[in-house]
């Protein structure tokens, strides 16, 4: 008999953004230490790179966010002091991405679909080291003037996946390009500022408004009218529309950005994007729309599929990598953005697998 995953802790933060960090760092403190000895043990094997190597390189991140975004930098100051960390700890985890210049091998799959002209249904599969998958957290975030948020993300990290009360919801794929941009915004606060907008073309404008992004990264946002696959780089971006379909999917490769040199990385990334989107295909083609498309069908007939393992869509560890960076599925979330039915199903564990969680539904009572 297999033994389901442990369901991650649920946060409920609210106040000033300091509070909002001292009740983040106090209640996730053991989950955030843990976290940082394991990017210790991933810079380590991918980059020979130690953990105060990369300490003085967030001090250039550091920097930046204390001028663009004071209010984040707030909430990360609150983190370091309620978990009893210096802050350039969490200015580190938070600048994760960017300091591993593309050594990390997390691939995700992510799509959007329309069910109707006010309503959208956003996806994706999370995949990144087991280790790291540990310390996982639920968490909502209510500011003053700002909607609600509910996202998934890693202890010590102020933005992931997740969605807002004015339905808007952000997915993440991850991309090896070069170069990165200190000066720019990092990925995670990226995300956080597109879960404190209230439309997808808002989102845009704030990243674009502080200078855009540091580094290169597929975020893909939608409102219930709306579904944008952004290519994002220092170099230019793309912004990718709904297909014929009303679809987006997205893998761990640029599809249409150019602006930047994107070495070969993912061999299998290509062929999820073309999983995902025949699996789509043939889902829409069978009549399934609107009412229909449910998170179970979802996690049924795409997110649990194993089709050329283990970089399937459902991911497994491959054993022929070191063990600090072999990915696998950490979660699965599904996303349903409609204004009178606004919610999210989250697995926690390969979808399918047996070893996944009991669903567990955002918000929560």
């Amino acid at each position: 008999m297999q033994l389901q995953t442990k369901e991650p802790p649920r946060l409920e933060l609210k106040g000033t953004p300091r509070e909002i960090g001292l009740e983040h760092g106090r209640l996730l403190s053991q989950q955030i230490r843990d976290q940082i000895k394991v990017y210790e043990n991933m810079f380590q094997e991918t980059s020979k790179m130690s953990w105060d190597d990369v300490r003085d390189l967030a001090e250039e991140f550091r920097e930046s966010l204390e001028k663009k975004v004071s209010d984040i930098y707030a909430e990360m100051q609150g983190i370091a002091e309620g978990a009893g960390l210096d802050l350039l700890d969490i200015v580190a985890l938070n600048c994760r991405s960017e300091i591993a210049m593309g050594s990390f091998s997390d691939g995700c799959t992510s799509l959007s679909w329309k069910k109707h002209d006010d309503g959208r249904v956003l996806a994706q599969n999370w995949d990144w080291a087991a280790a790291a998958g540990k310390n996982i957290a639920i968490v909502s975030i209510e500011q003053p003037g700002k909607p609600k948020v509910y996202m998934v993300t890693e202890a010590g990290i102020v933005g992931k996946i997740g969605f807002n009360s004015a339905c808007v919801g952000v997915c993440l794929n991850a991309i090896r390009a070069r170069p990165c941009i200190s000066s720019k915004i990092p990925i995670h606060v990226a995300l956080r500022l597109c879960l404190e907008s209230s439309s997808a073309q808002t989102a845009v404008e704030r990243v674009s408004g502080l200078g855009g992004i540091a580094c290169s990264v597929h975020i893909l946002v939608a409102d219930s009218t709306t579904a944008l696959g952004l290519e994002l780089s220092p170099l230019g971006d793309v912004h990718l529309k709904e297909d014929d379909l009303g679809t987006v999917t997205h893998t761990n490769h640029f599809i249409e950005n150019r602006n930047v040199y994107e070495p070969p990385w993912l061999s299998g990334s290509p062929i999820r994007l073309g999983r995902v989107r025949q699996l789509l295909g043939e889902l829409i083609r069978g009549g399934i729309s609107g009412s229909q498309i449910t998170p179970s069908l979802l996690r049924d007939k795409i997110f649990s599929d194993t089709f050329n393992a283990p970089q399937a869509i459902c991911c497994s560890e491959d054993t022929s990598r070191g063990p600090a960076v072999r990915s696998k599925t950490i979660f699965n979330i599904i996303m349903n953005l409609e204004k009178d039915n606004l919610s999210a199903e989250l697995v926690v564990g390969r979808p399918g697998s047996g070893e996944e969680s009991a669903v567990i539904r955002m918000p929560w009572a």
